[in-house]
């Protein structure tokens, strides 16, 4: 709990504080992440149903695999760090949240300024007809029912505005995320082994500018060796913050 204090006076001091968070942070929701060890990876090609090639070829790849965990998210409640992060805004503490997530969640625990560097399930849009978009819950309410959403228009499939493999970032997601690493001279890294860029390059804008980096994580990182303070138990961490603010 030492360390755990040491940590919270290091957040109320600073002048910017930002978070970047990974996958990590949901597992505790009951999602699974990609790379952990029970991630997607161990059972399922997670890359051929974000892949936007094979998305054009035979989007149903990717609606039977990606159906399980990503419309059903009505049926996830945000854990103790999504709603921690929430009550850090709230307080003034956590100026920006980072997150490679698409599940919605900071957004339900009272997350504000969420910046989704992934992209996000809230819109699905037709590649080919320009100005059609559907929202979440009506395309989850399709995906439910084993069917797949069409454009009004032209029949085809539509896509989430989620980021696939072979797709550029959203350029003022990228914009804002790099800005406020910038401006960070604090930096939350939590639950991400930082493997997937750009997203994971967030942390040396801070550490460029003079900022200091918490990584909460339980898997090593790249950045582990440049951390100012490093935990491996975020349930445990998030736990000890919420009894102190």
């Amino acid at each position: 709990m030492e360390e755990i204090e040491k940590l919270f006076t290091l957040i109320k001091e600073a002048k910017y504080t930002v978070a970047l968070t990974g996958a990590g942070v949901s597992t505790l929701s009951g999602i699974r992440d990609f790379r952990g060890k029970n991630g997607l990876y161990k059972e399922m090609d997670a890359e051929k149903i974000f892949s936007i090639d094979y998305f054009e070829e035979d989007p149903s790849f990717y609606y039977s695999n990606a159906g399980s965990f990503i419309y059903n998210l009505e049926e996830k409640d945000p854990s103790i760090v999504h709603n921690v992060l929430g009550e850090l805004e709230k307080q003034g503490y956590l100026k920006a949240l980072i997150t490679q997530n698409i599940d919605l969640l900071h957004q339900k625990g009272g997350s504000k300024n969420v910046i989704e560097i992934h992209g996000s399930p809230v819109t699905h849009y037709c590649l080919r007809c320009s100005g059609v978009k559907v929202g979440y819950d009506e395309v989850a309410a399709i995906v439910r029912k084993g069917e797949m959403p069409k454009c009004p228009k032209c029949e085809r499939i539509l896509k989430p505005a989620i980021t696939f493999f072979g797709e550029g970032l959203p350029a003022e997601a990228l914009r804002k995320a790099v800005t406020e690493s910038q401006e960070a001279d604090l930096m939350l890294v939590l639950g991400t082994s930082l493997t997937v860029f750009p997203a994971a390059g967030m942390p040396e804008y801070t550490l460029r500018n003079g900022g200091r980096i918490v990584i909460v994580n339980n898997m090593a990182t790249p950045l582990d060796n440049r951390a100012y303070m490093h935990f491996d138990d975020l349930e445990k961490v998030f736990e000890g913050l919420k009894e102190l603010l």
